[in-house]
Formats: C-alpha cells, structure tokens, sequence
C-alpha cells in the first residue's frame, strides 16, 4: 500500500520539510557523480557500520571513536527507489507534523529519531559489517508521532489489484499500526534468521517509530501549552489532544 495524501489540514509551507528533503537530494546526486569505489568509500565513512563500534579489532580504515555516522548514515541512500519512497513519506507525513510541532521543534525532532533509530539498529546488529544508511529511521519517527497526534487522521492509499490501481482511505492508526507490525514481525523474524532481513534495517524502523511515539509524548507533557496561536485554535485542539 502506498499513501498517496492525508486529511489533515496544513496552514504553514512546510520549510524544514521541504529543506531535507533537497538535503537528502542534493547528497543523493552527489553519489550519483562517485566512481564505484569512491561511492563504497563514502558509504563506508558515513554509513553506520555496527562492527565499527563493537568489534574488538574494528573495521580497517575507520576511526571507531567517530560517532557522527549515527547521523550521517541518515542521508545517504542505496537507488532511486530507496530515496524516492523515503522522501514522499516524509513529506506526506513530515510537513503536517512540522505544522504541528514548529518548525525547530520539528527539526530537532526529526534529528532526534534518526539518532533513536541508528542505536537501536545498532544495538541488534552489533557485528554486522553492512552498512544502514537511509532517511527511513527517522521517517519511521515522524509516522510514530503522527500515530499519536491524528491517530482518526484518513490516509487515502494506493493499492494495486492486477495492475489496477485502486485507491481506498484508512484511518491513520490502521495504517500505521499496520506498518508498524510488518516491521516488528520482519525484524523479530531476523533475529531467528539473519538471511530472512534481506538488506533492510528493520530495527532502525522500529527503533525511530517507537522514538517518535516516546519522544512527541515527552514533548507534549513539556511543551503543552506553546501551540495556542490564535491562528490555529479555530482548526484544530490544542498539541497532544486526539484529532483526526
């Protein structure tokens, strides 16, 4: 199922949004000009390498006392396919919630997850030499707290029937629940079998929805009362009230 559009109404252009999503872009296109080699190198630098960290005699050639790929990993991508589904989530999900949230709040949310997401895939794949790299960590983020704050949000999604596209809505929680369950039971099942993970970094999914879903709890019991513009009172409840 791809969603295509949600429900909920956006007053403000969504600038950090749109601002990483031409970062990720940008750094895609990048890769793009890179030699073979050159490109493995990159990746090799700035992608996460869990065996960089945890194994007793590291990887050659890569500083293991360098913790910036816990962030960096989160902007690269592996093809056209990877980074086109990334950027249209996050910018289904990505611009309401930065309309929610604000626009540095959103920010340091975002950055916050992606971090949240690398430790966790960190911490279940600690010998593992292939690189994670990928918005999705932080992207799974952002559908965690969209879950919470329009759990009855419609999300109309495209679902191919024999090459017929049918498009039908759900309501946010059945949606993302759902997601969620594909990537616990994935990531449970490589666990049991390491080949069945097929190169995809399901614990950094499930690590940043869980964040997402933590992180914009503790911000509302903090933050509570910081959204009660007078330009959004008439729209929508106040942050953390249930909306759809």
């Amino acid at each position: 199922m791809l969603p295509i559009r949600d429900s909920v109404l956006r007053l403000r252009t969504p600038v950090v949004t749109w601002t990483l999503i031409a970062l990720n872009a940008a750094v895609f296109l990048y890769e793009l000009t890179l030699s073979p080699g050159a490109l493995d190198q990159l990746i090799a630098q700035y992608g996460l390498l869990p065996a960089r960290y945890s194994s007793a005699k590291a990887v050659p050639g890569l500083d293991p006392e360098n913790f910036w790929p816990f962030w960096t990993n989160m902007f690269l991508h592996a093809g056209f396919l990877h980074i086109l589904f990334n950027m249209w989530t996050l910018w289904l999900f990505g611009g309401t919630l930065e309309d929610r949230m604000g626009r540095p709040r959103f920010l340091f949310f975002y950055l916050l997850c992606g971090l949240s997401a690398s430790l966790v895939h960190f911490a279940f794949n600690l010998q593992s030499s292939l690189p994670a790299l990928g918005a999705s960590g932080a992207i799974a983020g952002v559908m965690g707290a969209y879950l919470v704050l329009y759990p009855r949000a419609s999300i109309t999604v495209l679902f191919p029937v024999l090459f017929i596209p049918l498009f039908f809505d759900l309501p946010a929680i059945f949606y993302l629940g759902f997601w969620f369950l594909i990537q616990f039971f994935s990531g449970t099942a490589s666990i049991v079998n390491p080949q069945h993970g097929g190169g995809i970094a399901w614990w950094a999914h499930i690590g940043g929805f869980s964040a997402g879903i933590v992180w914009v709890a503790l911000l509302h019991s903090k933050e509570k009362n910081i959204y009660r513009h007078f330009t959004r009172q008439a729209f929508r409840p106040r942050w953390g009230r249930w909306h759809g």
